[in-house]
């Protein structure tokens, strides 16, 4: 079986995450991580000491921020993503991050019990910026189909 990982690469208009100017986005952290882990088809994600994925700085910069989570389908990450109020943080992310490349998440299935690192999830979003969509790197509009399972 397959399920869906998915990392969000952010670059916050604050020098920091302390910065005031994300005070508001950062006060809701641990109520928009717990309605991600108990929602339906949630399986995984990166978190440090702090319940969250701040402590990770994969580009030695202290304005980007990641977010990595494994789901069962594409429908529930999309459900989370777009059906709670984790959609107002979205319609609002001009007033914390800035512009973020081509593109700035990337979705791609994985094997059951399998949870991808933050390189291999880091390249599968250069790929997406650098290629396009195709079944190793996607994005909602552009899904491809679970894999079929391979005995």
């Amino acid at each position: 079986m397959y399920q869906l990982a998915q990392i969000n690469v952010a670059r916050m208009i604050g020098m920091n995450i302390e910065d005031p100017v994300m005070k508001e986005f950062v006060e809701h952290f641990d109520s928009v991580n717990q309605l991600a882990e108990e929602s339906n088809g949630f399986v995984w994600r990166l978190k440090d000491e702090d319940n969250n994925a701040t402590g990770f700085n994969p580009f030695n910069d202290e304005q980007v921020i990641i977010n990595l989570s494994v789901w069962k389908d594409k429908e529930s990450l999309e459900y989370f993503t777009y059906k709670t109020f984790h959609v107002d943080f979205l319609r609002r992310r001009k007033e914390w991050f800035q512009k973020y490349g081509k593109a700035y998440y990337v979705l791609w299935w994985i094997k059951d019990h399998q949870y991808p690192s933050i390189e291999e999830a880091l390249e599968r979003l250069e790929y997406l910026q650098k290629n396009g969509p195709s079944e190793y790197a996607f994005s909602f509009q552009t899904a491809f189909q679970k894999p079929e399972l391979n005995f």
